[in-house]
């Protein structure tokens, strides 16, 4: 079955199937569908929901189905959410190209849009976390108990999501404020058509990314950067 360009049947059966020692296969497996899934549509927060919500479901409904002891059962899981983490990741570097770009031609934080995207980087996180929680909440009772330690153990660790868009909305920011500090003009001609194609254009950029999806390992998570506080 396809949904939100997922073929969830794929992932079941994976997952079903997985032993522990597969983790890291399930990780990319994982990782690649949920960042197709979000190269096929616009970039909207909306959009991001639903994939997230159907990669969850879908691994659920295999590791339902797998044999495996509870212990292993969790670590699958857990190879699940750090690969839709891995593909997040990449949606958070989009939208900071996306912005860069837009920064670069005068954009502001005046600029209503420009403001409403910042802040969609900066609650990719929290949606992250409570799309999977209301999402495992109709999962198979035996998968609830896994699912809230992998959660509760994400939380206390961060997300490679969450520390990039952290860093994300503090160097724009700080971009920003500078260029409002010197007096630099806004384009808002040159930036207009961009901001009204805002979720289009990062979706472009995601697509453009041919980098490969990274183990997106704690040691290898931005750092945490402090979030900025916003000056209109």
């Amino acid at each position: 079955m396809i949904k939100s360009g997922i073929d969830q049947d794929a992932l079941i059966d994976m997952f079903a199937e997985a032993s522990a020692k597969q983790g890291e296969k399930l990780r990319k497996a994982v990782a690649d569908a949920t960042l197709k899934a979000l190269q096929g549509r616009e970039l909207t927060l909306d959009n991001v929901r639903k994939v997230i919500k159907t990669v969850t479901q879908a691994a659920s409904a295999g590791a339902a189905k797998n044999p495996a002891p509870a212990v292993d059962v969790e670590a699958m899981l857990r190879k699940a959410f750090d690969g839709m983490d891995a593909a997040l990741l990449k949606a958070v570097e989009a939208n900071r190209k996306a912005l860069q770009q837009l920064v670069d031609q005068g954009a502001g934080l005046r600029e209503t849009q420009l403001k409403a995207a910042l802040d969609g980087v900066e609650k990719m996180e929290d949606l992250f976390f409570s799309t999977v929680g209301k999402a495992v909440q109709g999962v198979a009772t035996p998968l609830q108990g896994p699912w809230q330690q992998v959660l509760k153990s994400m939380k206390l660790e961060g997300t490679a999501t969450g520390a990039g868009a952290a860093q994300t909305v503090e160097q724009l920011m700080s971009q920003t404020q500078d260029a409002l500090r010197k007096g630099r003009a806004t384009s808002l001609r040159a930036t207009q058509a961009l901001m009204d194609s805002y979720a289009a254009m990062v979706s472009g950029v995601l697509i453009g990314m041919s980098e490969g999806l990274g183990g997106a390992t704690a040691a290898d998570k931005p750092k945490p950067a402090a979030k900025a506080a916003r000056k209109a």
